[in-house]
C-alpha cells in the first residue's frame, strides 16, 4: 500500500472513531457519577506498546477513551516511524475492578505484515444493537493501563488526561 493510500487509511480511521464517539461528555449532573471502577478508567490513555503472545514487542500510537460506560480506540502498529497496522474501534463496556468486557459495535481495520503479525484486510463493522463481547484483564498502576486480550496479547497505555470532574 502505498503512502497516500495509508494516509487515507488513516484519515477514515480518524473519522470512523470521530464518528462513533460522543460528541462531549455530558454536562455535570446530566448522568449518574461515575462507578469507581469506570472512574479510574475514565478519560484519555496513551497508547505505548503491543506485546504479542509471542514475545513480540511493538510500538504503538493512539489514543483509547472511557466515559461511563462507553469505549473508542484509535491507535496504530509502528515500525519505526510508519505505521504499519491501524485499528478504529468502539462501542460500550463494563468493568468490575479486574475485568473489563468490551463490547464491539463498530470497527475499522487494516494492517500490513509485521514480526508475529499477519496481513489484515480492510473490515469495517457498525452495529445498532448488540455486539461481540471481549473479557479483558485489566492492571491500573497510578498512570499505567494494561490490557490484558483473551488471545494472550496486551497493550500499554499512559494516562493523557483524565474524565469528568
Amino acid at each position: 500500500m502505498s503512502t497516500p493510500s495509508l494516509t487515507l487509511l488513516a484519515s477514515a480511521l480518524c473519522l470512523a472513531a470521530l464518528a462513533a464517539s460522543p460528541a462531549a461528555f455530558p454536562p455535570p449532573g446530566a448522568e449518574e457519577p461515575l462507578t469507581p471502577q469506570a472512574d479510574a478508567l475514565a478519560g484519555a490513555w496513551a497508547a505505548n506498546e503491543y506485546v504479542l503472545s509471542s514475545g513480540a514487542r511493538h510500538p504503538v500510537r493512539g489514543r483509547i477513551f472511557f466515559t461511563d460506560g462507553e469505549w473508542q480506540v484509535l491507535f496504530f502498529v509502528m515500525d519505526g516511524d510508519e505505521p504499519r497496522r491501524g485499528s478504529g474501534e468502539g462501542g460500550r463496556y463494563t468493568f468490575d475492578g479486574e475485568t473489563l468486557t468490551f463490547e464491539h459495535l463498530h470497527h475499522l481495520s487494516y494492517g500490513r505484515t509485521m514480526a508475529g503479525l499477519p496481513a489484515s484486510p480492510l473490515a469495517m463493522t457498525a452495529r445498532d444493537g448488540e455486539g461481540p463481547l471481549e473479557p479483558t484483564g485489566v492492571e491500573i498502576d497510578g498512570d499505567a493501563l494494561t490490557l490484558r486480550f483473551p488471545s494472550g496479547n496486551s497493550m500499554s497505555f499512559t494516562r493523557s488526561s483524565a474524565c469528568c470532574p
